[in-house]
């Protein structure tokens, strides 16, 4: 028989006992095994007041010791420790622990950044079975949530809601997701730093971004190198420019985003004043993204290098992980009848491939707000590597997963490289019936059951490398404000 989602009963279902989570506390007598038993991270300081009643929520129904609060302490140190204790019980012979950890899900509330951080500290751990993370939409963008179905807006803080997104935790499937790392690397200048710049002194998000040591075998002399990664994009151009001027404006007069409305109609102004409504015959061509990169792909693992050819009027670039962009477009659509030369196929979030798209101006990006469209589908490939050199402009704009930053171009005949590459796969709860789909299970959504008519015009193996910079690669420095990741 169901359970009904109020009373104890069902909340038996989710709760973890103190003695599984807590090293050293007293055992207890436990029935049964729950069903579901969750962890639940949130950022109190994500969502305005939201993250915080949704702590209070969350504690009063589950066990105090499994909700955890990020800005009192950090993902890493939470699972290790919890990972260790498991472990300690298992080879005690504890069958009710080992059978937590094999239903163990994990719920994440905050930006798309703190479930970023999260996903790539879970990815970092390397555990034989990583726990499946659920993400609660608290932040302004929640791609990542939107992607897997669990909506764009916060489901509420009250204990019904909480019960009712419980319950869909329980009843959600697991699905793989690809993770991306990202490598660039710049000559040292022979005067003056050449960092990126990020907008005045917001923090990249935890995953984004670290400089390599010299010492790191990725390190090259002569040369700066950077490296992260990402979930769900990398951009680079138009859309990354107005992003960074909307971040700079936020951290200048953070008086004027109080609403998610208010910030949606500053974002459009911008967007004007930067001029990317203008008709692509009155914009400057130095902005065309071939004027000053290359693009080489390779297509399939352990394939070879060919330069893709940018169309000449594209002037911002889409590397795209998950079908869920700028609030939840999708811009590279659902070609269900193959190009003439079989190319294109829907995107799959566990494929090993990476989607690229163009845009020409926001007049074309607003292509996404049409029924069916998407914007210019350049590639799937599994490594992408630009090479940028010296153009007309002296700097352009990139973004990873909603951080931007201002990015120096080379002034003489140097080049920086950004070279982007699969890295791993860590495990997503999806509501049945999400856009996101898995090369597994290649069911398109009803609504692409139609032929589509395109619109269009046209590795290294060490352990250093294959940590993902998220967990004890990466410390949170104190002076970061933990809210500004959402």
């Amino acid at each position: 028989m169901a359970h009904s989602n109020s009373g104890e009963d069902f909340l038996k279902n989710f709760k973890i006992p103190k003695y599984v989570l807590v090293p050293k506390s007293e055992s207890e007598n436990v029935p049964d095994v729950p069903e579901c038993p969750v962890l639940v991270f949130i950022n109190s300081r994500s969502g305005g007041q939201l993250g915080g009643d949704l702590l209070v929520t969350y504690r009063s129904l589950l066990n105090e010791t499994q909700v955890f609060d990020l800005g009192e302490e950090t993902p890493d140190k939470v699972l290790s420790r919890i990972y260790a204790n498991l472990e300690k019980l298992k080879q005690n012979g504890d069958e009710f622990a080992t059978k937590i950890q094999e239903k163990l899900r994990i719920i994440v509330a905050g930006g798309d950044g703190t479930a970023g951080w999260l996903l790539g500290v879970v990815s970092d751990l390397k555990l034989s079975h990583s726990p499946p993370i659920a993400t609660v939409p608290l932040g302004t963008g929640n791609n990542l949530p939107f992607a897997f179905g669990w909506g764009k807006k916060n489901p509420g803080t009250d204990s019904q809601s909480v019960k009712s997104f419980l319950n869909e935790v329980k009843k959600a499937k697991e699905m793989k997701i690809d993770s991306w790392h990202l490598l660039m690397r710049m000559k040292t200048p022979k005067d003056g730093p050449l960092d990126p710049i990020a907008p005045l002194e917001l923090p990249h998000s935890l995953h984004a971004f670290g400089r390599v040591s010299d010492t790191n075998e990725l390190s090259v002399e002569g040369y700066h190198t950077f490296r992260g990664g990402f979930w769900n994009y990398f951009s680079m151009g138009m859309d990354a420019q107005v992003s960074y001027a909307f971040h700079t404006e936020r951290k200048l007069h953070p008086e004027k985003f109080k609403n998610q409305f208010s910030n949606q109609s500053t974002y459009a102004k911008i967007t004007r004043s930067q001029g990317w409504f203008s008709s692509s015959l009155s914009q400057s061509s130095s902005r065309n993204i071939n004027q000053f990169a290359k693009l080489m792909i390779m297509k399939n693992h352990g394939g070879h290098w060919e330069e893709l050819q940018i169309p000449p009027s594209i002037k911002s670039i889409v590397c795209l992980n998950l079908p869920s962009f700028s609030g939840g477009f999708n811009p590279w659509g659902m070609p269900t009848r193959r190009r003439h030369n079989g190319e294109f196929t829907p995107p799959y979030v566990d494929d090993g491939r990476i989607e690229v798209v163009g845009f020409r101006d926001a007049w074309h990006g607003l292509v996404l707000l049409a029924p069916k469209g998407h914007g210019t589908r350049l590639t799937q490939a599994h490594r992408i590597r630009f090479l940028f050199h010296k153009g007309a402009i002296d700097h352009t704009y990139m973004r990873i997963d909603g951080e931007p930053w201002k990015q120096p171009l080379p002034v003489d005949d140097e080049t920086v490289m950004v070279e982007i590459s699969h890295l791993r796969q860590v495990n997503m709860l999806a509501t049945h019936g999400c856009r996101s789909k898995s090369i597994n299970n290649p069911v398109s959504p009803s609504s692409h059951g139609a032929d589509e008519e395109d619109s269009d015009e046209e590795a290294h193996e060490s352990a250093e490398y294959r940590k993902f910079g998220a967990a004890d690669t990466f410390k949170l420095p104190g002076e970061i404000d933990i809210s500004q990741l959402s």
